[in-house]
């Protein structure tokens, strides 16, 4: 099949979240299969022209090449992307971002005329490529060269909609009889990613367990109706983990590789990480690990008021992120209450982070909402067992046989989860097996794309 990726960050060009990493590793992918993919990307300033091998196409196009032979095309507009950040800066988001993105999507349909390079579908990413999907139905319907081209939409976090004032709807290029409640209206503003929603050919999540959460109004951020209605198109594909760079017999940033056939040198690594962080050498305390953005929806408040509680237990916790302020305060207040047991890094730092995997008993992800979640797939090819609430991705994947769950979103929850891994770990045997198992699975990305390929080929096959 034919297909274009239109994304607005990918690995390891441009990135300010997992977006970045979906959109680098699925073409890559993509490309073992078999597939033909393309990809549109915005000429950002942090695209370094060397570093990539950047060649110029015209005026306006450039392209750089990954894996064996997929083209990623960078759009050019000084006006628009030779910024220092990709979406905004300390004021907040830059004020001209519904003409940023949608100059974008536009000029990425008319970069395929160019090419000649007709794709079965389009994979469109979060809002800022959702324009793509409506251009393509009202802009473009009458024009021949894009009639049987599908669309494929994903939402990596509904929370993020590209909300702007109505005012600047004649940017956008369409009529004004699509600013209405049912199409690109919402309470009175533009929604760019309702856009998406309501135009595209499918829709995707990057969980089973989110693609249902996201049609409830708990989670669904005043899309849960509009995605109610379109619910027999809409899919939950896990996202998928980059093992080339997530592998203890292989990481070259930990103390000692290890396997689930040498696993041994897990208990070198939990040193390492003890010494650095100066906490007391022992293997028989038990060590948390947190690598996180410190904020609510990460369940740092129930973290924040479980805290006491956990620090008067027997373990270690190590602590890597940054985030709210009210969190650094506490937790830092908590450091100097108990420097023996708490270990506070308010920075990221990508060689720790490794070393924290590793080096850790357990992993801490407690959020309150996780479209799909990283942390817990790397925690157990690690053999370090996830302490999650059950949500989102977290939900899909963790469960008693391989992790300690929170039931319910609570302070008393965390505690008892929290308790529970602390008491399986003093049981070797109980442990050993459960680090075992957690280090068999593997969450690879040809797993994610070859049910990708399913929803382009059933995106196809629509009237």
């Amino acid at each position: 099949m034919k297909i274009l990726q239109v994304a607005s960050e990918m690995v390891p060009f441009a990135k300010t979240g997992g977006l970045a990493d979906v959109a680098g590793a699925l073409p890559l992918a993509l490309e073992e299969w078999g597939e033909d993919i393309i990809v549109a990307l915005p000429r950002y300033k942090a695209v370094d022209p060397a570093k990539f091998k950047i060649i110029k196409l015209n005026n306006d196009i450039s392209y750089s090449i990954i894996g064996k032979n997929i083209k990623v095309y960078f759009i050019e507009n000084n006006k628009y992307f030779d910024r220092p950040a990709l979406y905004g800066d300390k004021s907040g988001d830059y004020p001209d971002n519904l003409e940023r993105f949608s100059y974008f999507c536009k000029r990425a349909l008319q970069l395929l005329k160019e090419l000649k390079f007709i794709p079965d579908a389009i994979h469109c990413h979060d809002w800022q490529s959702a324009l793509i999907p409506v251009y393509l139905k009202n802009l473009y319907k009458k024009d021949s060269f894009y009639k049987k081209i599908k669309t494929l939409f994903t939402i990596h976090n509904i929370g993020y909609q590209g909300l702007f004032p109505k005012d600047e709807y004649p940017k956008l290029g369409l009529d004004w009889g699509l600013f209405n409640m049912e199409m690109l209206e919402f309470y009175g503003k533009i929604n760019i990613l309702k856009g998406g929603i309501v135009f595209s050919d499918l829709i995707s999540t990057v969980s089973e367990a989110y693609s249902r959460e996201i049609q409830t109004e708990e989670f669904g951020f005043g899309m849960e109706g509009i995605l109610n209605r379109r619910k027999n198109d809409v899919f939950g594909i896990l996202n998928g983990l980059d093992y080339s760079i997530w592998d203890p017999a292989a990481d070259k940033l930990i103390a000692k590789n290890y396997s689930l056939k040498e696993p041994q040198g897990k208990l070198k690594d939990k040193e390492d990480l003890q010494r650095i962080c100066k906490l007391p050498v022992k293997k028989e305390i038990p060590l948390i690990g947190i690598v996180s953005r410190l904020a609510e929806q990460k369940g740092f408040d129930i973290f924040a008021e479980a805290l006491e509680q956990i620090c008067k237990m027997d373990l270690q916790l190590v602590i890597l992120g940054t985030g709210d302020l009210k969190y650094h305060a506490l937790l830092e207040n908590a450091v100097k209450k108990y420097p023996k047991i708490i270990v506070l890094y308010l920075k990221f730092d990508d060689q720790l982070a490794h070393k924290i995997y590793a080096g850790s008993d357990m992993f801490l992800m407690p959020s309150k909402y996780e479209p799909c979640g990283l942390g817990q797939l790397i925690s157990f090819k690690y053999g370090t067992i996830p302490i999650v609430f059950k949500t989102g991705g977290l939900a899909d994947t963790v469960n008693k046989d391989n992790g300690f769950v929170l039931e319910s979103y609570s302070k008393e929850d965390l505690i008892k989860a929290v308790q529970e891994g602390l008491a399986a770990f003093k049981n070797k045997e109980k442990w050993t097996k459960l680090v075992k198992q957690a280090m068999q699975y593997n969450f690879s990305w040809e797993t994610a794309a070859k049910k990708y390929v399913k929803l382009y080929e059933k995106a196809k096959a629509k009237p």
